[in-house]
């Protein structure tokens, strides 16, 4: 049985904790691995290692800081297998995913590479006579991550490079469910040369990230989870006097007008709904058929979700693998059923799901359900599996109106082959990224990433240029240099020139 530890000070050690979880391959049931579980004494160290580290690094020459970085970068894209591999096994997700998901977080490290033209400064000379003002940013200390189990690796790279290269020391705290890529990130960093304590790993339950989130040395939080977690991140971090960004969940609807192009608009809803097994906070979980596309749009979504291949994602043919946890399934079984007591119609059920040879995974098969209303909990709740509603309206106007209700404001998109529907949807909803014919609509990396409403808490986005601002802090300088034989010019009023 393998061990996964920590990564504390640039060793890793399984620390002074006697508490341990299993952890399991979502695929096939088994418990693939002990994990070791943080207590007081470990938080303790962690963050007095990343004070003291944070130190000496924000002092590092931009020039030092981004040859860690560029070597760094070069050590991932020559790892993207070994860590595709080991999401795969803890997430269950297909090995082609876990890839591109690995791509965007190399998108990430490329822009954070920039960081000496992204930090520079203003200045305004002669502001008043012989004065002059600049301004310039530092960072804020020790930041933590707290990251989610569907993306192991990519959620870390939007976090750690930019708060590294901005100058602070990072404190990673992975999902317990999937941990193992975590630290094998911790041993590419020590090897692109980045000091120790700068970046370290430490899993943990509630307890840990209670400690992170109270602690009185830790000055920053980074989190992306569920919505009610990151209510209460944001809550108890910023009373705690801490800078906070927390994403939450999402209900992302896809609005499909009667002019869209229905053959590609259900190839992008299938792949959007189903991919990843729905666990993802971009999926489109919502299909807003307008008019008379809906009985068309519907046959065609039925037809993809049938054909989707559900197996081991380690198998070169895999779409879509299995969800997270037992209780994930019963979870999404439950929402499912649900809908269909109440009157939703199934087109696709893919509650009794077996996969031969993997009786003990924890499968789910895409599921389509039509006709659903907006009290059933399968429009209520963020289901966070391999589901998509379809919901029916007139026109545009409702289908706007049905989006801007919803309290979520993470992703949406629209199918439409009109300029005119494009802008007006575009400029109409209240929600934070929006896809033209794109229902994943995830901004590269010199964009930020990050939706509206109970999406989010806090108001800086996620990596990017808001990414810098957050994991900085504006100083401003006003300077005057007089000669020595003038009058010192001082005075009891404000002075203006």
């Amino acid at each position: 049985m393998t061990t996964i530890k920590h990564f504390i000070n640039g060793v890793e050690t399984a620390g002074s904790g006697d508490r341990s979880q299993p952890v399991y391959n979502p695929a096939t049931g088994a418990v693939t691995a002990e994990l070791r579980l943080a207590n007081r004494a470990d938080l303790d160290a962690t963050v007095a290692a990343a004070k003291a580290a944070a130190e000496k690094w924000g002092d590092f020459s931009l020039a030092r800081r981004t040859a860690v970085l560029f070597k760094f970068r070069e050590l991932v894209a020559a790892h993207v297998d070994e860590l595709a591999a080991l999401v795969t096994a803890e997430h269950g997700k297909v090995i082609s995913d876990a890839k591109g998901a690995i791509g965007r977080g190399l998108e990430v490290i490329e822009f954070a590479c920039g960081i000496p033209t992204l930090l520079k400064g203003d200045y305004s000379d002669q502001v008043s006579t012989g004065i002059d003002v600049f301004s310039f940013r530092e960072p804020l200390g020790v930041v933590a991550g707290i990251t989610p189990f569907n993306f192991p690796v990519m959620v870390p790279l939007w976090m750690a490079p930019m708060a590294i290269a901005t100058g602070n020391a990072f404190i990673l705290k992975p999902s317990e469910r999937a941990p193992s890529a975590s630290i094998l990130l911790a041993r590419l960093w020590k090897q692109a040369g980045l000091p120790d304590g700068v970046f370290q790993v430490l899993h943990g339950d509630k307890e840990t990230v209670d400690g992170l989130l109270t602690h009185p040395d830790v000055d920053g939080i980074s989190f992306v989870g569920s919505t009610p977690i990151a209510r209460y991140v944001h809550e108890t971090a910023t009373r705690h006097g801490k800078r906070v960004q927390a994403l939450g969940g999402a209900k992302n609807h896809a609005i499909i007008m009667p002019d869209a192009d229905l053959d590609n608009a259900a190839d992008h809803l299938a792949a959007a709904a189903f991919g990843s097994a729905g666990e993802r906070c971009m999926a489109i979980s919502v299909a807003v058929a307008v008019g008379e596309a809906a009985e068309l749009l519907v046959k065609k979504v039925e037809e993809r979700a049938l054909a989707v291949k559900v197996k081991n994602g380690t198998e070169p043919d895999a779409e879509m693998g299995p969800v997270i946890t037992p209780a994930s399934k019963e979870r999404i079984v439950r929402i499912v059923t649900e809908a269909e007591a109440a009157g939703a119609a199934m087109v696709v059920d893919g509650r009794d799901l077996v996969v031969p040879g993997h009786e003990d995974g924890f499968w789910v098969g895409p599921t389509v359900i039509d006709h659903v209303k907006t009290g059933m909990s399968a429009y209520t709740e963020e289901i966070f599996g391999p589901v998509l509603v379809v919901v029916r309206v007139e026109d545009l106007d409702e289908g706007i109106k049905l989006i801007n209700a919803n309290p979520y404001g993470n992703g949406t998109a629209i199918f439409t082959s009109s300029g005119a529907n494009a802008r007006k949807f575009q400029r109409s909803v209240t929600v934070g990224m929006v896809g033209i014919n794109v229902p994943l609509p995830v901004p590269v990396a010199y964009h930020s990433f990050g939706g509206w409403k109970a999406s989010l808490f806090g108001d800086k986005h996620i990596y990017g240029p808001e990414g810098v601002s957050f994991y900085t802090r504006g100083k401003v300088v006003t300077s005057r240099w007089p000669e020595p034989t003038h009058a010192s010019g001082a005075s009891y009023n404000f002075p203006s020139n």
